[in-house]
């Protein structure tokens, strides 16, 4: 798996803005992006031009893109969702094409990535006439180099770099594509199915569940209220933890909450730990496990829509496990799940 962890470990969140620099190329077909499918025209064509304000000033589209390119790591996924395969993404989980909700979306379609790292050369051969940048921190100098390609998406002035919210990113890229009535239907979808998992299980509401976010050599990394990396705990009225930021072997006492969501590591990694494995959220099973290699993992780092719609379906039902105070009904070890 390639997995980039940058900075504050900012990798796994739910983010998207908005915006398009006010450049236009004219789309162009690859041989080698065959596969790719354009976005649909029709009654969308009409959605345009559209002009969105973002960090950096506002952009027009002026008219609907057929060729898409992605630049932020979790771009691709609300794209996919709203019907539009790329014609070239940032490359970050390799496992991406398998998972559940983006072999339906693709459709015996293949996805092409350029590279891990920001390749501008590698992004004009695509010719893209849209360039989406949403889940990345973008300086001015790199929206002015995209914008050159291409109108460039980048993210509101409203939030802090990779902090927008899956569904303000989902609304932005339905808009940006032509499709505003097809990505409000997403968010309403995954709220109202938010709303019944709550409603179904009061339980939730108060309690505290911690999120330990890729935990590795001893150290831990623990995810503050109103992150994106927590968005749908908190969603389903979960509580979190006043401390955040990185957490030593020696405080691993931190953790110990209602519950305890960790992710991005193996249960039997975690418990090799004599402190973890003293601890009594994890003795009494109330911690949760998944690693990045798996779908779950995959679905909490892209956050697209179906991505999130996938996550309700796999979480829910184990922490309820981990909330009914019932100790016959045990917590399922998700980090190894295919």
């Amino acid at each position: 798996m390639t997995l980039r962890f940058r900075g504050r470990r900012r990798a796994l969140a739910v983010v998207a803005a908005g915006l398009v620099a006010a450049t236009t190329i004219t789309a162009c077909a690859a041989d080698e992006n065959d596969a790719a499918a354009p976005a649909s025209s029709g009654s969308s064509a009409a959605a345009f031009p559209v002009t969105i304000e973002h960090k950096f000033g506002s952009t027009t589209i002026e008219k609907q893109p057929e060729r898409v390119v992605t630049v932020g790591w979790n771009d691709q996924d609300p794209v996919l969702a709203l019907g539009v395969v790329p014609v070239s993404t940032r490359e970050w989980f390799t496992e991406y094409p398998t998972y559940p909700w983006v072999q339906s979306a693709l459709g015996g379609k293949k996805i092409t990535t350029f590279s891990a790292e920001l390749n501008f050369e590698a992004i004009i051969k695509q010719q893209p006439d849209v360039i989406l940048a949403i889940y990345e921190t973008i300086t001015k100098e790199t929206y002015e180099k995209l914008s050159q390609i291409a109108p460039t998406v980048i993210q509101s002035s409203a939030y802090a770099d990779e902090q927008t919210p899956w569904d303000v990113q989902t609304l932005t890229v339905g808009k940006a594509l032509g499709k505003p009535a097809e990505a409000q239907a997403l968010v309403d979808k995954v709220n109202a199915k938010t709303e019944e998992a709550r409603k179904a299980n009061p339980q939730f509401a108060g309690k505290t569940l911690a999120v330990d976010f890729g935990p590795e050599k001893g150290q831990h990394w623990l995810i503050p209220a109103k992150d994106p990396r927590r968005a749908l705990f908190d969603a389903l009225g979960f509580a979190a933890q006043t401390e955040k930021d990185e957490v030593s072997e020696e405080r691993l006492d931190l953790l110990d909450r209602d519950v305890l969501f960790v992710n991005g590591a193996a249960k039997k990694d975690m418990l090799a730990s004599p402190a973890f494995s003293r601890l009594k959220v994890v003795t009494e099973d109330r911690a949760l496990y998944t690693s990045f290699s798996t779908p779950l993992g995959g679905a909490l780092a892209y956050s697209g829509p179906n991505a999130l719609l996938y996550a309700l379906d796999v979480l829910v039902p184990q922490l309820r496990n981990a909330t009914d105070g019932d100790k016959a009904t045990a917590v399922t070890d998700l980090s190894n799940a295919a």
